[in-house]
């Protein structure tokens, strides 16, 4: 089906017999700005069969909703008429990163390097002309800077210059072509300039803009690759194959991607499993806190539910598998991340209309420039000269450094605080959030399940680590990590045996002991949000060994300092009611305990319809679409790679403070933002009337732009002070 066959769809059938609508993804490579997201959301919808098109920069993707008589062939001619070449992508590449994101980001830093080489090498030419140079060593000069300048713009140049032609080509302008045209326009008036020996060069202009528009594209351009990558990370936690049984008893290994619903499949202790089911044979405990969040082991038998991703912690598992690839309870939450991260496109709409202004008015200050001297009857060349002065004045570096600098200088002082900035434009959402929810585990408490040993004598001390250090449980190695450091030496046990979700079985000096699994309720002990307790057991007596997942030793004062920036707080958490009810006692908060992901993202987006800005704070894979879906979202250095991926910045230790530090920073770099704004104006209603009246050079046309940029970046520095108070 061609463009003029979608034309041909009539609308008032669908109305008569409403069918269910299908929704395909396309990837965009053309798309590269938000000017490209507002042409494609607002045409595609136009033609009939089309209800809606959504556009994620980041990933380079569209999500087109539509009649399901258009196929593939049909949408994709429907975006090459309105500029953008496409191709279809299947499920499981929509999940993870492509190979094109980190090949556009080495093309941009290859440019980036050769425009600043070529930058230094003319400016540092430029100087000698600047200082007076005349006759022929000034032809020289120029001659040396044409040499240096030509294969550097060519080069340089291609990103925009690309880009502009494809926009041209299909009829529509973005913020590219005016900056190809001034590129372009005062490298050949600086050729003409070196041929003819004219006085001036403009050169260093030229090379000077590109280098600084490429560092924008360059940091934009990591940034995407970094937030792809998180789905990728969360992709990665599932088993690549798996241990399928034949009716003969036999196993054979098949990958993830081969296996279907119905097989049988033997798990064995320690590995992860490759796709969701329910266990048919066997006891075992899984570490499932990719989904629960609850560090925790969770004690599974026959008729339990698993899912992709678990790794089994204990004995063997026979498992009959129910949903297999894209069907899995975890490439679930990973599509919920990658259409929560859509919805912050809101926050290049504002990038969006200012795109569409800037070119035309560009073009236009430019046009009407040339065109009134020559009226004026000041000629081809001045008027050409004005011009091409009008277009580098006007380039928007000041305005488009008001908020990277700032935001730069800021990340810069938070990471010396322990806290991490992935993406700039997250500083502009945590200074507007207004109520933040914080996981449980890991979050507010550090993640790791610690025993108290106070009830324990020297004697039981020993055997316990004699039987612990046998295993890998995570109750274990919180036994082992406590026991270590207190100088205590393990008991020479006998005859260790390891019996899944029940415990630890051994001989000492002739007594049967054990580390086994509790029966009844958990004692609370004297440690703050009792997680479960094991007992420890030497011949027949029976001692109980608590364990805590402890509250960060900052956590009430965090909490406190966030309050004092206005923002209320309160848990979101996957894990069990009691513990959470611990956590949110202790710290006076309400709390809501065995959300799974969807609820979360329901949460936040009630939240968000009601007008609020929640900032996420969580740490579990179970938190990744939460984090994507939130106003802004921060995670901890021990949290899952998918959930820093997914979430905006990264903090580190075991202090809660630098979340509270993060919103106060953020508030101070919008304001220096506004203050930035507020320059760049002033700068362009001061310079273009001077280059439209003629009263600058390209050359100082350049200089002053690159001094606008100076300023702005002076001012941020200015919130490296502020904000270490």
């Amino acid at each position: 089906m061609n463009a003029s066959a979608l034309r041909l769809v009539e609308p008032s059938p669908l109305a008569e017999a409403p069918r269910p609508l299908a929704t395909t993804r396309l990837t965009v490579p053309g798309m590269k700005c938000a000017g490209c997201i507002g042409k494609i959301e607002r045409e595609l919808p136009k033609l009939a069969g089309i209800a809606a098109a959504r556009a994620n920069l980041s990933a380079r993707r569209v999500a087109i909703t539509h009649d399901p008589a258009l196929d593939e062939g049909a949408l994709a001619a429907a975006l090459l008429e309105i500029g953008f070449e496409s191709q279809p992508v299947a499920d499981a590449d929509l999940l993870g990163p492509t190979g094109s994101e980190a090949a556009e980001r080495r093309r941009l830093t290859r440019a980036l390097g050769v425009a600043g080489f070529g930058m230094m090498n003319v400016m540092l030419l430029s100087v000698s002309v600047w200082s007076g140079a005349e006759g022929s060593t000034r032809a020289l000069f120029h001659w040396l800077s044409a040499v240096i300048a030509l294969p550097v713009i060519a080069y340089a140049g291609r990103p925009f210059f690309a880009s502009a032609w494809m926009a041209l080509k299909h009829r529509r302008t973005n913020m590219d072509v005016p900056i190809s045209i001034g590129v372009i326009l005062a490298t050949c008036l600086s050729l003409y300039e070196t041929i003819t020996g004219g006085a001036h060069a403009f050169f260093d202009s030229a090379v000077m803009l590109l280098f600084f528009l490429l560092a924008g594209r360059a940091l934009d351009a990591e940034m995407r690759t970094r937030t792809r990558a998180g789905i990728g990370a969360l992709l990665g936690r599932m088993g690549k194959s798996a241990s399928v049984i034949a009716p003969d008893g036999t196993t054979r290994r098949v990958a993830a991607k081969d296996l279907a619903p119905g097989m049988l499949v033997l798990v064995a202790a320690g590995e992860a499993l490759a796709a969701d089911g329910e266990v048919v044979e066997g006891t075992s405990a899984l570490d499932n806190a990719m989904l629960t969040g609850e560090s925790a082991p969770e004690p599974v038998g026959p008729g339990a539910l698993v899912h992709a991703g678990a790794i089994n912690l204990a004995a063997p598992l026979r498992v009959r598998l129910t949903h297999v690839a894209e069907d899995t309870a975890i490439a679930e939450i990973a599509r919920l991340m990658d259409e929560a991260g859509q919805s912050r496109s809101h926050y290049v709409r504002i990038a969006d209309r200012a795109s569409r202004l800037y070119a035309p008015v560009v073009h236009s200050l430019a046009a009407l420039a040339f065109a009134g001297w020559m009226i004026a009857g000041a000629g081809w060349h001045a008027s050409l000269t004005i011009a091409i002065a009008v277009l580098i004045i006007t380039c928007p570096c000041a305005m488009g450094l008001a908020v990277p600098a700032a935001q730069v200088v800021a990340s810069g002082v938070l990471l010396r605080r322990g806290l991490l900035v992935k993406d700039g434009s997250a500083l502009e959402r945590l200074a507007e959030c207004d109520v933040a929810l914080f996981d449980k585990t890991g979050t507010l408490t550090l993640g790791e399940p610690r025993a108290d040993i106070r009830s324990l004598d020297a004697e039981a001390r020993s055997i316990a680590l004699g039987l612990a250090q046998a295993s890998r449980h995570p109750l274990s190695r919180g036994l082992v990590a406590a026991l270590l450091p207190e100088g205590v030496h393990p008991a020479s046990v006998d005859d260790i045996r390891e019996v899944g979700g029940q415990g630890l079985t051994g001989r000492w000096n002739g007594f049967a002991v054990a580390l086994e699994k509790l029966e009844g309720p958990v004692p609370e002990g004297e440690a703050e949000g009792p997680l479960l307790a094991t007992c420890l057991r030497i011949g027949e007596t029976r001692r109980i060994i608590p364990f805590a997942d402890p509250l960060r030793p900052d956590a009430a004062a965090a909490i406190a300092a966030l309050a004092g920036e206005g923002l209320g707080a309160s848990i979101l958490s996957g894990d069990r009611a009691a513990p959470v009810a611990a956590v949110a006692s202790a710290l006076g908060l309400e709390a809501q305990a065995g959300a799974s992901p969807q609820d979360k993202l329901a949460v936040l987006e009630a939240l968000k319809a009601t007008g609020r800005r929640p900032l996420m704070v969580g740490d579990g894979l179970n938190d990744g679409p939460a984090l994507a879906a939130a106003h802004a979202s921060i995670a901890p250095g021990t949290a899952s790679d998918a959930s820093q991926q997914a979430a905006d910045a990264v903090f580190i230790g075991d202090t809660l403070m630098p979340v509270a530090l993060a919103v106060k920073v953020a508030r101070k770099t919008m304001r220096i933002v506004r203050e930035n704004f507020a320059f760049s104006i002033a700068y362009n209603m001061l310079a273009v009337p001077l280059a439209l009246f003629g009263l600058v050079t390209p050359l100082v046309a350049a200089i002053a732009m690159s001094l606008s940029s100076l300023a702005v970046v002076a001012n941020s520095l200015r919130l490296a002070r502020s904000a270490r108070a």
